[in-house]
């Protein structure tokens, strides 16, 4: 069997291929390439008018990259309808070494000092490759969803690749694309040096959510 190593990961999500594991006990993974990618489009991204609401009242306390590991395996906790996960150890690790070499990232959302909500994902270029996120508060992880989607924004980032769609991503404008169409989209993202932005400017955050909440 050939041994996934960091570089090889970042390689096959540079041709459209990511990783997953079976169950959280099963140390095997197994390469994905779908027919059909869900992809959120970074300027049509649109925030129902009550969750922009609770992301400029500053409900949750944001931050960025302060707790990749526990984001993951807050991740990869059962949850209602989920009682078991794609996140296995291997995942754990991978992504632990992308994330020391600055090629994957966390959005976190805390509140009274706990964290209750975030995602990670995989940064290539301008290519960002959403992998996961989780919610212990109602609209947790969709505030660090908003929160990506600035910082991907204010970086110069060409591509969310959010892998699926579902209802939950749906509403903020994720929409399925082919396969051929996402090749096309992916060679020219990460062709093009982005920033991930870890600290955003008040002002920054409130004329997103002004130009977000407008396609509403």
């Amino acid at each position: 069997m050939l041994e996934i190593t960091p570089e090889l990961l970042l390689q096959a999500y540079r041709i459209g291929v990511f990783p997953m594991g079976e169950r959280r006990d099963d140390p095997k993974l197994y390469w994905l390439d779908p027919r059909l990618r869900a992809v959120l489009p970074l300027d049509g991204f649109h925030l129902p008018k009550r969750l922009a609401r609770t992301v400029r009242n500053g409900l949750f306390e944001v931050s960025a990259d302060t707790a990749f590991t526990d984001t993951m395996r807050a991740c990869a906790e059962p949850r209602p309808g989920h009682p078991e996960s794609w996140i296995n150890d291997p995942i754990l690790d991978l992504y632990g070494e992308l994330f020391a070499r600055g090629h994957a990232h966390s959005i976190e959302c805390r509140r009274n000092g706990g964290l209750v909500g975030g995602l990670y994902g995989v940064s290539v270029g301008a290519a960002f490759f959403g992998e996961s996120m989780f919610s212990r508060e109602r609209d947790a992880s969709k505030v660090a969803l908003a929160h990506l989607v600035l910082r991907l924004r204010l970086g110069g980032y060409r591509l969310l690749d959010t892998q699926f769609i579902t209802s939950h991503l749906a509403q903020f404008g994720t929409v399925e694309i082919t396969r051929a169409d996402y090749r096309r989209r992916l060679a020219d993202a990460i062709a093009i040096k982005a920033q991930f932005y870890g600290e955003v400017a008040p002002d920054a955050l409130t004329g997103f959510l002004q130009s977000s909440t407008q396609r509403s």
